[in-house]
């Protein structure tokens, strides 16, 4: 049977006066591929934070079955964020110096690194296949290769979770498809849950097993065979305007 990772029971959350979260109950189970999809300002950003840690809300939220509240093993979830709009590309950086330095959250930032820490550093970048950069500046890289670094950076401390904001964001369209190939490799083969945001209602479907579609509630969720049953005309009213498929 398996295990809950993420459980959300009823989660509220206000700015202010501002509702952004209306009763959210999802759940993810270990070795789901979770796609989190809606538009601008559906409040799928706040709920990561919330999953995350950094925002306390109405309502359950549980990691790895424990509240958040009281949650120790940060270094079970990985978290890449929306880098490629502000990432600065003279950072004097090597590939390798990114990957490496997501092992502090382990080591701690001012102890020495583990004896195989190189070996680490090769396996992840493997994982996302990018070991052959590993000496190339972070900065003389595309959008999506830079985003693969982070995910190796990411991937080094050995987390439970991936969580992923917007991954393809500055991701060349023709390189989207085997980026989340590259995801569905690790979710599988290495049995990484992942929980995915994006806004992109097109989201190629083959890698991914679960679909919550957020609108500040949750308009459905379920698998992706019953995701891809749901007309078109639907989703773009769940969007609130109309929307153009690229």
């Amino acid at each position: 049977m398996k295990k809950p990772f993420v459980e959300l029971k009823n989660v509220s959350f206000n700015y202010g006066l501002d509702p952004v979260l209306n009763n959210v109950s999802i759940t993810v189970d270990e070795g789901d591929f979770l796609a989190l999809v809606g538009p601008n300002g559906s409040g799928k950003s706040t709920l990561l934070k919330i999953i995350l840690g950094l925002l306390k809300a109405k309502g359950e939220v549980t990691l790895f079955g424990e509240p958040v509240s009281s949650f120790q093993h940060r270094e079970w979830i990985g978290y890449v964020s929306q880098k490629s709009n502000s990432f600065n590309t003279a950072f004097p950086a090597t590939v390798k110096e990114v990957v490496q330095s997501g092992l502090t959250k382990k080591a701690g930032l001012f102890k020495r690194l583990p004896k195989d820490a190189n070996k680490r550093v090769h396996e992840a970048l493997a994982a996302v296949g990018m070991e052959q950069f590993q000496h190339r500046n972070i900065g003389e890289l595309s959008g999506g290769q830079q985003q693969r670094v982070f995910i190796a950076r990411a991937l080094i401390s050995e987390p439970k979770l991936l969580v992923l904001d917007e991954p393809t964001v500055g991701v060349d369209i023709k390189q989207v498809q085997s980026f989340y190939d590259m995801l569905g490799e690790l979710n599988k083969k290495h049995n990484l849950t992942i929980i995915l945001v994006t806004h992109d209602i097109e989201t190629p479907s083959n890698q991914i097993s679960h679909v919550a579609f957020l609108n500040k509630r949750i308009l459905f969720y379920g698998n992706m065979e019953e995701y891809n049953q749901i007309p078109k005309e639907q989703i773009y009213e769940w969007y609130g305007h109309s929307v153009r498929a690229v």
